[in-house]
């Protein structure tokens, strides 16, 4: 590695917990003085072995937080474990043993009154109190977070920002550009990562120090050495840059005179205004709930944490030899064991992505008997349900269909998301075969709109020439119908909806009373309320930077609100600026819940068909006006997670939050300016978006997004879920969603000690079913043995080794693919470059190929309604 790191003091809670006590705000400890004799705090060996396999903690971290437990007082551990025991009661994420260790402590009068001969229970208390408030309490975050800082290190720099800017530009320009190409070309941030590391090395070995002064502070152009610090905030700024503009899909279905052609929305100023506005609320979103879903210990964040162990393996020199599997010791150092898991991963992922598809779609049942419809509905990997395959495919692409990567998301929400899914693949099976809303003309496991000939939906046939809703045209065409397993989806989406906001009252007020609190003091900008919490060394380290205050935010909010009303309502888009105020409505009853949930299970739940279908009933008939509502209630919540997540990202490397604030907005700005004019640009392309374009320019999100519009906007979800719409029982759905939540919330109350009660989780369950229609269970299966090992067995087993591992294999897996996947994408794929053999064409014979369909109809001939063609008008 090039250059040398600057000596630097750390500050780390250990030195200042032994001559200044720990500040928790609740007086965890008093004030050591200096010569004061501490009793040691020792375990027997037996029980610092139960220690820590309960609280999953390696010698290292329990070395430190006895030097931390020293100081600590009874009384002090006693309030900060009543904290704890309010906040990670029903934390599926915290270690159940501890928790009821916590409670006998509590419950015990005994042990205050008579201190000396409770001694081994209030050394281990100290010793978990310690660990808690002076690291963290999972053993995730401790693997890859450091619980020190060291405030001088250089983090907005001038080489920062021109490397951060130049991705900021890069990346928005390349994943715009081809967003429109089918497939799709994207470069994630981790692949900056890697990208940004040597640039950064090369730019400190060869660039003077030259000093220069900027706004009454002193720059240089080379501060030392590249650190961790200045690495993470370019990626921050790529994270943020990559995020294209969900108001681009307005823009094509509007532009395009195969769809809406309405040329106004060609203008640069409409464009920038609605883009600029839907990013930017979500922005003012995120940093209005950082004391709600950033700050709170409990939100973990799991996807930040690969993107944290990959920034670790490229900088931290620290090597330390762990005990692991097959009773050897291993003594590879991160960055090598990156490398080399990098390297294997590229390599291998030209097989089943290339040379050998077969890999991927391991449907090896169907093989035997290709046109077996029943065999491919159980086994099949693209048109069946995959329900009974063990080995469905040898592709780690295929596990990150859903972004959710095994070894980055606690096994409990990898077993939840993979056991709903597979309940609710009997329920499809069962609504298919039984021909339930004609399903049975239809493939079962399709994502595609259908007319009553068994053919795709053709919108044009059921609108005007303004693209408005045209009733004698739809009477003389078709209704709209879904497959069973896309209809199964959609009952599944309301019921997430209702589990959502349910179990984050049931299982959370406790910590969202405490966020308003929080929230209240700082926009009165008095001392913020710690009573009932506990601050953890995190938010002690952090506490020395100032802090951005809520106004900001809220300015950034209000700013983006207004730019949204210009954009409405200076143009014709016969829509009501009051869809910007009501989608941001949605957007703020929903962002804490999502957020809650996604920070603590990495399972995230989207507003689009929410928002679709309440866009569709306020607005009925009018496409363009639903899309408005479904980009500021479904998009700017969704921004706002991601945003969050970059936030808790510079919480765990301790970047000024001032440094982010800046480097998100002027990302954020850098990107929608960018993406802007290469949409101004594409608009232009001859034959864009058309079965000949140029390029595989054929648009398939535009199409989808086109398709959605006139469904839930011009047809109208009334039509499909009204009272008189053959799906109006999926709406059962949303009582399905409560009661579910509800009746955990009261078995746990009924069985606290309940494991298999504690770790079910009723968001993560329904979530599970939300893959079906186009994926099978063939993507989630693969999961399920690969989270029992990593989270189970390795991590109880050899937690140094996994804490040192874990997730660098799974950040190399993932850059792996994707650095092989833009090369195969520029190279053999972009020449359209063919490997013809078996191994490429078997994966597509028989039913896997073509999907089969029970029921069938001749030509011309259709199918009616389920309450049939003269009971009342069906279309």
């Amino acid at each position: 590695m090039l250059g040398e790191k600057k000596e630097t003091v750390d500050i780390f809670p250990v030195s200042s917990a032994a001559t200044d006590g720990v500040d928790n705000g609740n007086g965890i400890s008093e004030k050591a003085p200096i010569g004061r004799e501490s009793k040691e705090i020792h375990l027997d060996s037996e029980n610092e072995k139960i220690f820590e396999s309960e609280m999953v903690v390696t010698e290292e971290d329990l070395a430190e937080a006895r030097a931390v437990a020293e100081t600590l007082t009874l009384e002090g551990v006693r309030e900060t474990m009543e904290s704890v025991l309010k906040i990670h009661e029903r934390d599926p994420n915290f270690p159940h043993s501890i928790l009821m260790r916590i409670q006998e402590f509590l419950a015990n009068e005994d042990v205050f009154e008579n201190p000396q001969k409770h001694e081994a229970l209030i050394a281990e208390m100290k010793l978990e109190a310690a660990l808690i408030t002076n690291n963290s309490p999972y053993a995730e975050v401790r693997a890859v977070v450091d619980n020190h800082d060291n405030p001088s290190t250089p983090c907005s720099t001038v080489r920062a920002w021109a490397i951060g800017l130049f991705f900021s530009f890069f990346l928005a320009f390349i994943n715009q550009l081809f967003s429109i190409r089918q497939p799709a070309i994207s470069i994630e941030a981790n692949v900056v990562q890697l990208l940004a590391f040597p640039m950064g090395k090369a730019w400190e070995r060869w660039v003077p120090d030259y000093r220069f002064k900027l706004f009454g502070r002193e720059h240089s152009l080379n501060p030392g050495p590249f650190n961790k610090k200045e690495h993470m905030l370019i990626a921050i700024m790529a994270n943020t840059a990559k995020s294209l503009p969900y108001t681009q899909y307005i823009v094509w279905t509007q532009v395009l005179p195969q769809y809406f052609n309405q040329q106004y929305a060609r203008s640069f100023g409409y464009q920038i205004l609605i883009s600029l506005s839907t990013n930017f609320i979500g922005y003012g979103l995120a940093g209005l709930t950082r004391r709600f879903i950033v700050y709170p210990t409990y939100c973990v964040w799991p996807a930040s944490l690969v993107t944290i162990a990959l920034n670790s393996a490229l900088h931290n020199d620290r090597n330390t030899a762990v005990p692991g599997p097959f009773k050897k010791i291993y003594s590879m150092s991160r960055y090598n064991f990156f490398m080399w898991a990098f390297g294997a991963m590229f390599v291998y992922f030209w097989f089943p992505n290339y040379l050998f598809e077969a890999l991927t779609y391991f449907s090896w049942m169907t093989w035997i008997a290709p046109d077996n419809l029943n065999l491919n509905i159980l086994t099949g990997f693209q048109n069946g349900l995959g329900l009974f395959n063990p080995f469905p495919t040898f592709d780690w692409n295929v596990l990150l269909y859903d972004a959710l990567d095994p070894l980055m998301v606690p096994a409990f929400s990898t077993l939840n998301r993979a056991f709903g899914m597979w309940i609710f693949g009997f329920v499809i099976m069962g609504v298919w075969y039984t021909n339930t809303w004609n399903t049975g003309y239809l493939p079962i496991n399709t994502n595609r709109v259908w007319d009553h000939f068994g053919q795709l939906y053709n919108v044009s046939r059921a609108i005007d020439d303004h693209g408005m809703y045209d009733h004698a045209k739809y009477m003389d065409y078709s209704a709209a119908y879904l497959g069973a397993a896309n209809a199964i989806v959609y009952g599944c989406f309301f019921a997430i909806y209702s589990a959502a906001v349910t179990h984050v009252f049931l299982f959370h007020r406790y910590e969202i009373v405490m966020g308003f609190k929080n929230l209240w003091a700082s926009l009165r900008r008095k001392t913020r309320d710690t009573s009932g919490q506990y601050k953890d060394v995190h938010n002690r380290l952090m506490s020395v930077y100032p802090e951005v205050s809520e106004w900001y935010y809220l300015g950034t909010l209000l700013v983006a609100a207004v730019l949204g009303f210009v954009g409405i309502a200076a143009w014709p888009t016969y829509t009501t600026v009051g869809v910007v105020p009501y989608g941001v409505a949605l957007a703020l009853i929903f962002v804490i819940p999502v957020g809650v949930i996604k920070a603590m299970t990495g399972v995230e739940v989207t507003l689009n068909v929410l928002a679709e279908f309440i866009g569709g009933m306020i607005v009925p008939g009018n496409a363009l006006a639903m899309n408005f509502f479904k980009s500021f209630g479904y998009v700017t919540c969704a921004h706002a997670i991601q945003f969050a997540n970059d936030l808790k990202i510079a919480h765990y490397l301790k970047i000024p939050p001032w440094h982010t604030f800046m480097a998100q907005m002027i990302a954020t700005l850098v990107s929608t300016f960018v993406c802007t004019g290469v949409i101004n640009f594409q608009v232009n392309i001859e034959n864009v978006c058309q079965k000949n374009a140029p390029m595989r320019f054929f648009c398939p999100g535009p199409n989808t997004f086109f398709t959605a519009s006139v469904l839930w906007g011009t047809i109208g979800p009334i039509k499909v879920f009204g009272h008189q719409g053959q799906y109006k029982e999926l709406l059962l759905g949303f009582p399905a969603g409560i009661l579910l939540t509800v009746a955990l919330y009261l078995m746990l109350k009924k069985f606290p000690k309940n494991r298999i009660i504690r770790q079910f989780h009723p968001v993560a369950f329904w979530y599970g079913p939300l893959a079906w229609a186009p994926y099978s269970f063939s993507y989630a299966m693969p999961s399920i043995p690969i989270a029992l090992l990593s989270w189970v067995y390795v991590k109880n087993r050899y937690l140094a080794f996994w804490s040192k591992y874990n997730f660098v294999l799974s950040a190399a897996f993932s850059a792996g693919i994707a650095i092989a996947g833009i090369i195969m994408l520029f190279s053999v794929q972009w020449a359209r470059i063919e490997v013809e053999w078996w191994g490429n064409t078997q994966p597509y014979v028989g039913c896997e190929g073509e999907a089969c369909t029970i029921a069938t109809l001749a030509e011309d001939e259709r199918f009616y309604p389920w309450w049939g063609g003269s009971a009342i008008p069906a279309p």
